[in-house]
């Protein structure tokens, strides 16, 4: 039976209260400053930095032209082109300090993390009104107490600490208290830029040494003989060893095939895999990689749910055991991962490399090990046999050919072996997926309703057995493929 999705009241009210605070920011200035920093923080940390640039400057320049539109003079070329340079820079610097986290932060142990986006929030202005240097600068500590509250509270939510509510909620009553008696004692603030910003420049540059001394390393697969005994070309079913040219890896067949390998992922994607529905999800998924976790959390906290319980609830039918190779097709961000037993070894692999990029941060954050793959689902780089239990959770209902992504999850798996198929109903995605802005226009207009897949997994499969879970809103298949192969012909009896 599977887990009970357990539900909490006292969840659903602490959620709601975060998220007004939120929408508060957007109306009031004072709560502003210190939501603003937080949201900041929180979206270009789950971007690459180079797009979280880009959609941060975006969010920056794009409000100050449409609300400062008046102050653009309606003749003279001149003045409005400088109006914009002008907003433009500021908008640039506003949002370095981010981006200094997001390239620094990863890189620093423990709650040293926190600490580059306040020092370069203080530091980079500074920098700036140097030629002030004789002039007090009275926003300095205050800047830093907000951005350092803000790197603390999305520290906390990237590590799922249950403290992350409680040092939200105990920060901002010392906020307001803190806002309350500064509008009465400004002066308290007042400190040499000089001396503050060059100890926030220098703090700032010591994090950056540190860092990059501290690269994020990647296991080589050259170590991982017994893996690589299980790949196969995904095309020609020829078997792969590992190359390494100019300090560069790659999977090769003798048939002479390359793969590449990037950033420790071997990448066995054709441009023909991704075509039709697997194309189009996909770059769905390449949008929403980085923050897919996230927006799983949220919508659990809306709605009272335990997150635990969440996944529990169907990762229990799996009966993985300590000691089990496991496969987990579509594997996204590797949430299912942290459900399963310790001590299974864990290998998933998925189209998005946005997703999988994801799924090593998770790896690295709970201290697990993975062998990732990039590649479909349709056609599996793994020879015969070579899993104790394979699985797919989310996505499968929209496989370009869900039959032979069937044919291949039970070909991979040994005899014996247990598989299990899970994604959401036709209910959810019409009630969720099609009233959602960002989604809707993905899951609209489709050629046909999502059914329970039952009449994919072949006959001779044993025990095939389909639950309907969270209130009719998610199935799962799970079948165990024959210890030997069915009698044929006249041997039969």
């Amino acid at each position: 039976m599977p887990a009970e999705v357990r539900a909490s009241r006292s969840s659903q009210i602490v959620a709601l209260a975060v998220a007004s605070i939120f929408i508060l920011g957007f109306f009031f200035l004072q709560v502003g400053e210190w939501t603003g920093p937080i949201s900041g923080a929180w979206f270009v940390g789950t971007q690459k930095p180079r797009r979280g640039f880009l959609w941060m400057l975006a969010f920056g320049f794009i409000p100050s032209l449409i609300f400062g539109w008046r102050k653009i003079p309606v003749t003279g070329l001149t003045p409005a082109a400088a109006y914009m340079g002008w907003t433009l820079a500021v908008a640039v610097l506003g949002l370095l300090p981010f981006i200094f986290h997001r390239l620094v932060s990863p890189r620093l142990p423990g709650f040293l993390a926190t600490l580059p986006l306040p020092l370069a929030a203080v530091a980079i202005p500074a920098l700036v009104l140097m030629w002030h240097s004789g002039m007090a600068h009275e926003t300095g500590l205050h800047t830093f107490l907000i951005f350092w509250f803000a790197a603390v509270v999305v520290w906390l939510w990237n590590r799922e600490s249950r403290a992350t509510s409680l040092v939200f909620g105990a920060g901002f009553v010392l906020a307001t208290g803190l806002e309350v008696f500064l509008h009465f004692n400004r002066a308290v603030l007042l400190l040499p830029n000089a001396i503050f910003g060059s100890v926030c420049l220098g703090g700032a540059l010591l994090l950056s040494i540190w860092a990059a001394f501290q690269p994020i390393k990647q296991r080589s697969w050259a170590e991982r003989p017994q893996t690589i005994a299980t790949l196969q070309s995904p095309f020609t079913g020829s078997p792969l060893h590992v190359a390494s040219e100019k300090g560069r890896e790659a999977m090769v067949s003798s048939s002479g095939e390359r793969f590449p390998i990037r950033d420790g992922i071997p990448a066995f994607l054709r441009p023909e895999d991704l075509i039709g529905d697997n194309g189009k999800y996909n770059h769905l998924y390449e949008t929403i990689g980085g923050f897919y976790d996230d927006t799983q959390r949220v919508f659990a906290a809306f709605r009272g749910l335990d997150v635990d319980s969440y996944f529990e609830n169907y990762m229990d039918l799996l009966g993985a055991k300590a000691g089990d190779s496991v496969l987990e097709t579509s594997v996204g961000t590797g949430l299912n991962f942290k459900y399963l037993p310790r001590g299974v070894k864990l290998s998933g692999l998925d189209l998005s490399p946005e997703m999988l990029a994801n799924c090593q941060n998770n790896m690295r954050r709970w201290k697990m090990d993975a062998d990732l793959y990039l590649g479909n689902a349709e056609s599996l780089p793994f020879a015969d046999a070579s899993f104790d239990v394979v699985y797919t959770c989310g996505g499968f209902n929209f496989f370009s050919d869900r039959a032979k992504a069937v044919r291949e999850m039970i070909r991979v798996v040994k005899p014996g072996g247990q598989l299990m198929i899970e994604d959401e109903t036709e209910e959810y995605v019409k009630s969720t997926y099609e009233n959602i802005p960002f989604t809707s226009s993905f899951y609209k207009d489709r050629k046909e309703a999502v059914t329970v897949p039952i009449d994919l997994v072949p006959p001779e499969m044993e025990e095939i057995h389909a639950e309907m879970l969270k209130d009719g809103k998610f199935y799962a298949i799970t079948f165990r493929k024959p210890l030997a192969p069915p009698a044929v012909g006249p041997t039969a009896r």
